[in-house]
């Protein structure tokens, strides 16, 4: 049988990374590529060297073309310039784009059967330009977001509470930056709701630390940006893929009406499974929420606008 197979495309610290994960998982056999000569290589063979000692099978390569990610089940998308301090994610926007489309057309290219999980920033617009550079379909084009900001939600939470991270459960709406849209209503600690455990100036705070959340670690790193948690939240949604596990996991998708919402590329929560995107789940919100969903939804609609397609 043949074993699936996991592209990341760009060999920094998230595309690393991710492979790190993948390859540890036994995902399947992962292909690391990146323009720069000897980087996806010697990363590749390095992390292949590391498999006897944990005891993991993958094939790990690197390369600096595509032909090596030809028939991938997944392709996971890091490439593009980082944050850097002072930088928001929108002044990305031009440089980004231009790296996307060369990169999605090599990868459908090679792989017109693969799903394609974005991950360089602004990520709700560069996973709008994938879908509509890629010609794929809807359920085959996602971005992560979601859950790396309802990860830092509930990492924050658990320090809070002095808690297990596994007992606490969140969710999280809207765009990838400050105008994400927390839920707490959402937010239980082992079926407890958050509202019972913490204030609400506390969760308040909470909640704005989140919004914050990669700006936070931008400031603190100078020089780059969150690599470890936005890559561990691009392999939940692989593992989710190529085990069929059908999770409820919040991601960017395009959405044609849900939400009241056309056009537009925008965390939300969503079942995924083999098939991809296999249902869009519309939550009940309050007046509070829905202005929240709302000012978050414009910020990216003026994103995708500035790229000009």
């Amino acid at each position: 049988m043949r074993r699936k197979k996991i592209s990341i495309i760009g060999a920094g610290f998230v595309g690393a990374t991710a492979a790190h994960w993948a390859a540890e998982k036994e995902l399947g056999d992962v292909v690391l590529v990146d323009i720069l000569e000897g980087i996806p290589q010697g990363k590749a063979l390095d992390l292949f060297q590391a498999s006897p000692v944990e005891g993991f099978d993958a094939r790990v390569i690197g390369s600096n073309g595509y032909e090596e990610t030809k028939d991938s089940d997944v392709v996971i998308v890091t490439s593009g310039v980082p944050r850097k301090p002072g930088m928001s994610r929108e002044d990305l926007l031009e440089i980004n784009k231009k790296i996307i489309e060369s990169v999605v057309t090599e990868v459908v290219g090679k792989s017109p059967q693969a799903i394609l999980i974005m991950v360089t920033n602004p990520l709700d617009t560069m996973t709008y330009l994938a879908l509509k550079k890629s010609g794929l379909t809807k359920q085959r084009v996602m971005g992560m977001a979601g859950i790396l900001d309802t990860a830092r939600f509930k990492a924050f939470i658990a320090m809070e509470l002095g808690v297990s991270v596994e007992d606490i459960q969140a969710l999280l709406l809207g765009g990838h930056g400050d105008e994400m849209v927390p839920l707490p209503r959402y937010t239980t600690v082992s079926g407890i709701p958050l509202s019972q455990l913490l204030p609400k100036e506390t969760i308040d705070r909470l909640v704005d630390r989140t919004r914050k959340g990669g700006g936070e670690i931008v400031n603190l790193l100078k020089t780059g940006s969150a690599f470890y948690a936005p890559s561990a939240a691009a392999i939940q949604m692989t593992e989710a893929i190529l085990k069929d596990k059908r999770r409820i996991l919040p991601c960017c998708v395009y959405l044609d009406g849900e939400y009241g919402l056309k056009d537009i590329c925008f965390g939300v929560p969503v079942k995924l499974g083999a098939n991809g995107v296999e249902a869009i789940i519309e939550l009940q919100l309050t007046e509070e929420e829905k202005k929240l969903f709302a000012k978050s939804a414009e910020s990216v609609k003026k994103s995708i606008a500035e790229l000009k397609l």
